[in-house]
């Protein structure tokens, strides 16, 4: 059995955990033990479930059908890019905001890489009438200035991170700082199955949901479970959230990391596969390190991915053989985004064009006509002017 309900030691085996100043620890163990209070409340969760359902839950599940005919699978895809806000990232941002309420905190802050996270908690923020702050790296800032104007009209504080590789690791940074600071009137939102317990925990309780719907949905559609599940990995919390109903069944589960510009030239963000131990931001997992445990810098086109760590669940997965991990690069991510537009007529994420770009691979490992699943954990209006720069050089700007 791989589920685990409730790490009650906080960890996975031997990942996760509280890696984190003292003066946070009180407020881990309120958050705790609010949420456990939280997830017990049928009213609540009846709330949460409204909510989500207004937002645009369930998904569609949708049989790609030249895309397969092109792949030689059957394809279908999990369309959380049609979910209020364009990503999964609104499940966790409506359950942490009403958590919040429950909690009587007036504030929220996040962190956010590539603006997913941050319009889903803007969102999620003005409804419940919240005073919202997102921290995003400068560099984030820049290639996804569509979400940026959009936080702001949504009327959430945008705070630029100009430290470090100004990317989705520094803004977790500074996010961890401002909650040290205003901690008692402050929630922080963090968007992925990373941190100290219980956000590893409670987010993926928050996702799973996607993989509850699929198991709905293709066993309506097919009369049967898939035969392989592919989901893109940055953090983690929509492969989690897709993967997690599965865990205890007999369907393959492939996790998707960012490769950048390949592996062996170290500019990428693969930390399952490339990564060692380590602790970064609060909890032990895979992490992109040198030999002296100094975090690497990161790149990735998909500015969700570009991040040097991943879920303390999915590294326990890993190293007990439950997922299989792989990276795909920026060209690939590239090419897959463009199959599916002209295929099916859908912009996916850059994000979850890696997961599209591994289906050739699943292909090759399980054969002619598998039935498969692509958590589409978001849309690609996003991208649409990274992909123009990247595609500059070919197509004459």
């Amino acid at each position: 059995m791989y589920k685990d309900q409730y790490p009650r030691d906080g960890r996975f085996g031997r990942f996760g955990g509280q890696y984190v100043p003292e003066t946070l620890m009180p407020a881990l163990q309120e958050l705790e033990e609010a949420y456990l209070r939280f997830k017990r409340n049928q009213k609540l969760q009846k709330e949460l479930r409204g909510i989500l359902h207004d937002a645009g839950r369930p998904t569609p599940l949708t049989f790609a059908g030249r895309l397969s005919e092109k792949l030689g699978l059957r394809v279908y895809l999990k369309r959380e890019d049609l979910a209020f806000g364009g990503a999964h990232k609104v499940n966790n941002a409506v359950g942490q905001c009403l958590l919040a309420k429950f909690m009587r905190k007036k504030r929220i802050i996040a962190e956010t890489g590539a603006g997913q996270h941050g319009v889903a908690t803007a969102s999620a923020a003005a409804s419940f009438g919240l005073e919202c702050t997102i921290y995003m790296g400068k560099r984030d800032m820049e290639r996804q200035r569509l979400n940026v104007f959009r936080m702001r009209l949504l009327g959430a504080e945008v705070r630029k991170v100009s430290s470090g590789s100004q990317t989705l690791k520094d803004a977790i940074n500074e996010a961890l700082r401002d909650w040290t600071t205003n901690v008692l009137t402050t929630h922080y939102l963090l968007g992925s199955v990373v941190g100290p317990h219980p956000y590893p925990m409670m987010v993926r309780d928050f996702q799973r949901i996607i993989g509850e719907e699929t198991r709905e949905q293709l066993l309506k559609r097919e009369g049967r479970l898939p035969d392989a599940i592919v989901a893109c990995v940055g953090g983690g919390s929509n492969a989690i959230g897709i993967f997690y109903e599965f865990l205890d069944e007999d369907v393959e589960l492939f996790g998707v990391e960012a490769g950048g510009l390949g592996l062996r030239t170290g500019r990428h963000a693969a930390s399952l596969v490339a990564g060692s131990e380590g602790v970064l931001h609060g909890c032990m997992s895979y992490v992109l390190q040198d030999r002296f445990g100094q975090i690497l810098e990161t790149h990735s086109i998909a500015a969700g991915l570009d991040y040097p760590g991943v879920g303390p669940e999915l590294a326990f997965l890993k190293e007990r053989g439950r997922i299989k991990v792989s990276a795909v690069t920026d060209r690939e991510a590239v090419e897959a985004f463009l199959l599916l537009a002209r295929t099916e007529g859908i912009l996916p994420a850059l994000e979850s064009a890696h997961a599209l770009a591994y289906l050739p691979e699943i292909k090759r490992r399980l054969g002619e006509g598998a039935l498969v699943v692509v958590n589409l954990s978001g849309r690609g209006d996003k991208d649409v002017e990274v992909v123009a720069n990247y595609l500059g050089g070919k197509w004459g700007g």
